[in-house]
């Protein structure tokens, strides 16, 4: 299975997986959508950033889903993973507050830079910040 990873481009988060600094893919949704409880060991991640073409690609190494969210569950998360995730928010009350309901953390390896290609989010909507397909072929534009 493949996977479109679609970052912050203020947060400078792919050239932190670039740099082996960040090495957790995270997903925090209040109702349950992909990649939680879908992506799997030996996946493939493609990242991009908004706005700009696919430039990089990783496997995934281990994935741990998180539901039925507690202020313990939180602190936990935080203080193991978040370092690895590149949260600047460390604070549980926050999270809290946001009534995250699923939690997906994604280990990344293997992160390479790949020629850059563009996709086409059509029928995937225009804010998805996150894409499964079979294989990325599928939404890879032809030039």
């Amino acid at each position: 299975m493949d996977h479109l990873a679609i970052l912050d481009k203020k947060r400078k988060l792919l050239q932190k997986i670039i740099s082996g600094e960040k090495s957790i893919e995270s997903r925090w949704y209040k109702l349950k959508k992909t990649p939680y409880g879908i992506i799997k060991t030996r996946d493939t991640i493609y990242f991009k950033d908004s706005g700009e073409p696919v430039t990089v690609k990783a496997s995934v190494e281990k994935v741990l889903f998180f539901s039925d969210m507690t202020r313990e569950k939180y602190k936990d998360i935080l203080e193991k993973y978040a370092e690895k995730i590149c949260l600047q928010n460390r604070n549980v009350d926050d999270y809290l507050k946001q009534k995250y309901k699923y939690i997906t953390l994604i280990f990344i390896k293997d992160v390479q830079e790949i020629t850059p290609f563009e996709i086409n989010k059509k029928g995937y909507g225009l804010m998805a910040a996150w894409i499964t397909v079979e294989d990325i072929k599928k939404i890879k534009k032809k030039h």
